[in-house]
């Protein structure tokens, strides 16, 4: 099996902070957000919610694309949010 990769958009509990990330392993990755093992942003912002996720099978297209995602406005984030789950709910669940 080819690995994958993924982007993927974070939020807090009130949906105000987002955090936008890439990695190999999305279930491990998560969860190592929500348990708080992760120095850094997301741990001082508590984002402990998985609402937008994109896979890849290259990981030069996915380190492109959240560095697009990155770049773009908060207003743009929010619409990729939107167009997957428009109740910003936890999808960690379902990965």
């Amino acid at each position: 099996m080819d690995k994958q990769y993924y982007v993927y958009i974070m939020a807090n509990k009130n949906n105000t902070v987002l955090y936008t990330g890439v990695t190999g392993d999305l279930k491990k990755r998560i969860f190592e957000h929500k348990e708080k093992l992760v120095e850094g942003f997301t741990k001082k912002y508590n984002i402990t919610k998985l609402v937008y996720y994109e896979v890849f099978n290259d990981s030069a297209n996915a380190i492109t694309r959240e560095k697009q995602i990155k770049a773009g406005s908060r207003q743009k984030k929010i619409d990729l949010i939107n167009s997957m789950n428009k109740k910003w709910k936890d999808l960690y669940d379902e990965i």
